[in-house]
């Protein structure tokens, strides 16, 4: 074994870089705590019985605080005279190394020679292989990467020489520390530096030294020095074997079977599969009961069919091109999506005798996108099963090498493990490093040296580990399970491997590649090179391999002869929370959701009131006094107390209730206040928090989230998609800011129940309204939400009440609500009901102060006669008509005008102002699914009147374009005209959403509102 290098064993560049510039070895510089009461210098008296150093046992950690901070040989001396003088005069660490150096040197005259520097310098070698080890590890199956291996393991960089290999040097006497855990203070040059290089430099690079906690360094150490964890029995080392087999006849099969298939196979990273599977049974055993994995499309069809255990008759089925679900009543097969996307779960059996729960959450080609919802799902899961340690219920995520590199949402999501309502007690990550992303080389790939230095920012440990050593990999597997559940952080597994074919099957990559695949072509597998072992070593024998293959491939065979007969039955699309819940295709009734009184009183004074010695902020404080008068008195309830009602009464129902996203404790606009501060002691009060006795901690959850769209909005979907009984609600600051998270709500919010079959009740509130903020803080695209709305508008559905099923059909709703007790009628609606569908909220901003934006608390209860309840009872109200008072027929009505949102305000006032009674304002508060039975209620009610259409928004923007083919489509059936018949009111066409100058934006602002009301030049824009 080479140690030492040509040219580098000069005894000057020894001394200059590991004693004048000793901090370069010493991952962070350290004061002594003991200097501001103890001198270097003093010389307190001492007994004489306790003058003679006495050695004595010293762990590590006490060795690399203080004691590696030396910086000269001057000092190094200059502290053993102090020592000598006084061992009280020095610290602690240092007094505890001259002990043993000094007691050692007695007893052992081969090392009397040795002076203070060679042990630190040996100490610092130790030290550089901990930090730097990694570079010098074989972790390339290919043999292609070329790395410089660093000056700082080379021992004649601190003055060691060939002719000292044989010497005998003290390191100290240690209990449980690493590779001297023998406690054998004297070893020799040579068994130091084969022991280094066994735990360093093999097949495993451990980099950890970026970790500022010592318990977690040593707890590493242990592991890694100690060779003992490495050495598998044959009965283990059969089970390896069994699932390398599984993992890559799996893959051969599909190859031979379906040769021009795309299926992103697992080739040349086989062993991941073998590695999850251990990683699964060191994890149930530790006590894991349930995990939840994320990953993209490589390698997801092995992990179904040989982790998760989805049925491989069904896979092979998918295949050979798949069938619907047969037909049944009720049965939503929805769009479906390509195999490798899909998701299942299965209870699965371990090595150990117990079962363990594995959910694959489904995901889109977007390779990381799925990494928050996994969180999400996870921490939702522990919040059900009690899981208050967070060792139940754990998250795995399998990374490509480029997306864990390039992918921001990845750094978004790292960055939600340790904020109090995002952990999950730490996510175990496992990157299948191809070293190639589809054709692009690392080198144009990542800026960094590895492309998991990204989680060095949150003090992960980081195991690189060659994919072809198989027994390597499990073990970098269990140790990652290990430390989840010891230090419940994360952890990061990075399997260095390679893509044997493409970057799909029919792919060519020796156009980019060509050197890589000449290597790729002639390397034999990780199965072929583990069987060799095996073989070599007397572990197993040709037999043994035989059978186990044979065994396989009979089963794999069995399953695709069963694949031709399979139907695919009534997916398991629901967990056992669900259960009862209806799909698109049956039909669910309509339910009331006003409260009684008497309960709207209650939580109304608990929302409303504050601990009797706490002192908020005295603004606040009025703010709480004006709600209890609002309860009170039953009139004039604002929106923030409107949404605080809808969650207690929500919470004293039994469901719990979240609520995320950046500033939304106080609110961006300072109108929730659900969290008050004191003022003296910053002492925080969550009203919600106390609406019932004993009430659990988090079943109402309030958050400020990071300064993140995509990882917070991403958490929240998988949070929501757990259980059904759950208000789950992100907030945007502002609706501009929402397409941060765009591909959120692309490929998983409006699509997901199409696509997967899953469910998803979540709540978006985002922020939006014409108030002259400029470009970037008036629209939340309202537009775009129902651009991607799935309703026909040239169809009208069954609207008859007792049939209607038109919201099931749709793939969410959006609103744009202009009341308090609409609000909180369209919260309650997402729980009181049989199914679950995303709500999108075009939330108010000036709305919230507004001092006709009110509502009286008799609008929330559900008693008869008040003036929420109609025919139906007490519900959200999908369109709200004029309020002045119109009878079911008016036919003096000139215009109509249909509107949404804040500019209803201010069509009514200049209404009233120009007393304009022939116009009437009929407000469309739930845009999608379109309200055809109100409309044309509506309609009918005003047969003279000409049909306007106005908004604030652009006319590409808001929701124009998709107002105006269904309201035609209602117009045609009741012969009142065509498109051409809409009148629109509103900003012309522009690129930005709205002017940057406040006098422009107040000039067009009144003229849309004075030509919707007073205009008779109202013009089609088709005909314009």
């Amino acid at each position: 074994m080479t140690w030492f290098r040509a040219g580098s064993s000069v005894a000057k560049l020894a001394i200059r870089r590991t004693l004048s510039q000793g901090g370069s070895y010493v991952a962070r510089a350290r004061v002594f705590p003991s200097l501001g009461n103890r001198g270097f210098q003093t010389t307190a008296s001492k007994s004489k019985a306790q003058s003679a150093p006495v050695p004595r046992a010293v762990p590590l950690s006490r060795l690399t605080d203080s004691f590696l901070d030396g910086t000269s040989s001057v000092y190094l001396e200059e502290l053993q005279r102090a020592w000598e003088a006084d061992p009280n005069s020095v610290d602690e660490s240092w007094d505890n190394f001259f002990r043993n150096f000094v007691g050692q040197a007695a007893t052992s005259p081969g090392i009397s020679g040795q002076t203070i520097q060679e042990s630190m310098r040996l100490l610092l070698l130790v030290r550089a292989y901990q930090v730097y080890g990694h570079m010098k590890a074989k972790l390339d199956p290919l043999g292609l990467e070329q790395r410089d291996i660093p000056d700082d393991l080379d021992p004649a960089l601190y003055g060691f020489s060939e002719a000292d290999l044989d010497r005998e040097f003290f390191l100290g006497v240690w209990r449980m520390s690493g590779f001297l855990s023998e406690n054998r203070p004297v070893q020799t040059l040579r068994a130091i530096l084969t022991r280094l290089e066994q735990a360093y430099c093999g097949s495993i690079g451990y980099e950890y030294m970026h970790i500022a906690d010592r318990e977690q360094c040593n707890w590493l150490r242990d592991r890694i020095e100690t060779p003992i964890p490495m050495a598998y029995n044959r009965q283990r080392r059969e089970v390896i074997l069994d699932r390398l087999i599984w993992s890559t006849q799996f893959e051969n099969f599909l190859a031979t079977k379906w040769t021009a298939a795309k299926r992103f196979g697992l080739e040349g990273g086989e062993t991941l599969i073998p590695g999850m599977k251990e990683m699964f049974d060191r994890s149930a055993d530790l006590g894991v009961e349930s995990i939840v994995i994320g990953m993209s499309h490589r390698g997801r069809l092995n992990v179904l069919g040989n982790v998760v255990r989805k049925p491989l008759r069904q896979i092979f089925s998918e295949f050979s091109g798949g069938t619907r679900p047969v037909e049944e009543v009720g049965l939503y097969t929805g769009t479906g999506d390509v195999k490798y996307h899909l998701g299942t779960s299965y209870d699965r059996p371990t090595r150990g005798g117990k079962r363990i729960h594995l959910s694959l959450v489904a995901n889109p080609s977007h390779l990381e996108a799925v990494d928050p919802v996994v969180v999400g799902k996870t921490r939702a899961k522990q919040y059900y099963s009690n899981d208050v340690d967070r060792t139940k219920n754990m998250g795995i995520l399998i990374h490509g090498d480029g997306s864990f590199a390039g992918q921001g949402v990845v750094y978004e999501t790292l960055h939600l493990s340790a904020l109090p309502n995002y952990t999950t007690g730490g996510t175990i990550h496992i990157v299948v490093n191809n070293q190639v992303a589809f054709t692009t080389d690392p080198q144009s790939g990542r800026s960094s040296q590895y492309c998991t230095d990204v989680a060095k920012a949150l003090n992960a440990p980081i195991f690189h580990v060659n994919g072809d050593d198989v027994e390597a990999v499990v073990h970098a597997c269990e140790m990652a399970a290990e430390w989840r559940q010891t230090f419940h952080t994360d952890v990061v597994v990075d399997i260095v491997c390679y893509r044997r074919f493409g970057h799909n099957e029919i792919d060519e990559p020796s156009f980019t590649q060509p050197k890589m695949y000449k290597v790729i072509r002639n390397h034999p597998s990780a199965l072929e090179i583990y069987q060799q072992k095996l073989l070599e070593t007397g572990q197993a024998t040709k037999e043994d391999i035989d059978r186990i293959q044979n065994k396989v491939t009979t089963i794999l065979n069995e399953e695709f002869l069963a694949s031709k007969d399979y139907v695919p039955q009534k997916g398991d699309w629901l967990s056992a929370f669900w259960s009862g819940f209806k799909s698109p295709e049956q039909l669910s009734r309509i339910r009331n959701t006003g409260v009684k009184p008497e309960i709207l009183k209650n939580v109304g004074k608990a929302i409303a009131t504050l601990p009797e010695n706490f002192k908020p902020h005295r603004a606040v404080k009025k703010i709480f006094g004006d709600r209890l008068k609002m309860i009170e008195t039953g009139e004039g309830v604002d929106w923030a107390v409107g949404e605080a009602l809808a969650f207690a009464t929500l919470l004293v129902e039994g469901n719990h209730v979240r609520l995320s996203g950046q500033d939304v404790e106080r609110g961006t606009f300072s109108h929730r206040h659900s969290v008050v501060h004191d003022q003296e002691t910053g002492e925080r009060y969550c009203p919600l928090d106390n609406v019932i006795m004993n009430q659990h901690e988090e079943m109402f959850t309030v958050s400020n989230s990071s300064l993140s769209e995509f990882a917070v909005l991403g958490f929240e979907l998988g949070y929501s998609m757990e259980n059904p009984n759950s208000l789950v609600i992100w907030e945007a600051q502002f609706g501009d800011f929402a397409n941060g998270a765009q591909v959120i709500f692309d490929q998983f919010l409006s699509s997901g129940e199409a696509k997967w079959l899953r469910q998803i009740g979540l709540v978006v509130l985002l922020p939006h309204g014409y108030d002259g903020q400029g470009p970037e803080h008036s629209s939340a695209r309202l537009e775009r939400f129902l651009q991607m709305s799935d309703d026909n508008p040239f169809v009208i559905p069954e609207m008859e009440p007792t049939q209607r099923n038109q919201i099931q059909k749709c793939n969410w709703q959006v609103v744009n609500v202009t009341t308090p007790a609409n609000y909180f009628h369209v919260l309650r609606r997402q729980i009181h009901r049989e199914f679950r569908k995303p709500l999108i909220v075009m939330a108010p901003k000036n709305l919230l102060r507004h001092k006709d934006c009110k509502s009286n608390l008799s609008e929330f209860d559900d008693v008869k006669g008040h003036p929420g309840f109609d025919k139906q009872g007490t519900r959200f109200k999908r369109l709200i008509k004029d309020q002045s008072g119109h009878s079911d027929l008016e036919e003096g009505i000139r215009r109509i005008v249909l509107c949404s949102g804040k500019v209803y305000y201010e069509l009514d006032e200049k209404r009233k102002s120009t007393e304009s009674n022939d116009v009437a304002i009929c407000r469309v508060e739930q845009l999608c699914p379109f309200p055809y039975d109100l409309i044309q209620r509506e309609l009918k009610r005003y047969p003279n009147a000409e049909v306007v259409w106005c908004q604030e928004e652009p006319m590409n923007m808001g929701a124009y374009n998709y107002i105006a083919p269904r309201l035609a489509t209602a117009m045609k059936s009741l012969d009142r005209g065509n498109l051409d018949n809409i009148k629109y009111v509103g900003r012309a066409p522009a690129a930005a959403s709205a002017t940057g100058f406040y006098t422009v934006h107040v000039k067009e602002q009144s003229e849309l509102v004075e030509k919707a009301i007073l205009s008779d030049s109202t013009t089609n824009p088709t005909l314009a």
